[in-house]
């Protein structure tokens, strides 16, 4: 089982807006490199998306199905990968006083790689985990809406100088 922890400069509801758009999924899962179709019903309890993995040619077709959706707190997938096999990957997300902290943990259920002993295992996801969370960040912070009460001044046209 691997635990990856990542604070955001955004809400929990931004990052489950990113979340929620199936389509982005190979933009910020490390491995998944395309989509071929995401469920009407994405992302509630027992939805799939339908992506690929691997780098092409050598691209495996296979799915990801909705185990727990609570937003903006808890979002559990079932991810398959097969030959490798399937994993559960939970994403747990808490607010705080400068934006969220999200908590990924993924574990091996079926197929070879729940074979393998855990340090093994766990070296290369913690690895592959920091880079999702850290594309997931960027994802969630940059769709994130602009702080309210900040003014800009207009520049008077032709100028550049602020408005008076």
């Amino acid at each position: 089982m691997s635990r990856n922890v990542r604070a955001m400069a955004c809400t929990p509801e931004d990052v489950f807006r990113v979340f929620e758009n199936g389509w982005l999924f190979p933009t910020w899962v490390v491995g998944a490199s395309r989509m071929r179709d995401v469920a009407d019903s994405w992302p509630r309890t027992e939805s799939r998306l339908h992506h690929s993995f691997g780098v092409w040619p050598a691209l495996i077709n296979d799915t990801t199905s909705v185990v727990e959706y609570d937003p903006p707190r808890r979002f559990v997938l079932r991810a398959r990968g097969w030959p490798m096999g399937e994993a559960e990957v939970a994403l747990d997300v808490r607010p705080t006083a400068d934006g969220c902290v999200v908590q990924m943990v993924e574990h091996a259920v079926a197929g070879p790689g729940a074979l393998i002993p855990r340090p093994l295992l766990d070296i290369p996801l913690v690895l592959r985990n920091a880079e999702t969370l850290h594309r997931l960040a960027y994802l969630a912070e940059g769709m994130a809406p602009a702080p309210t009460g900040e003014t800009t001044a207009e520049a008077e046209p032709g100028t550049g100088e602020p408005s008076s």
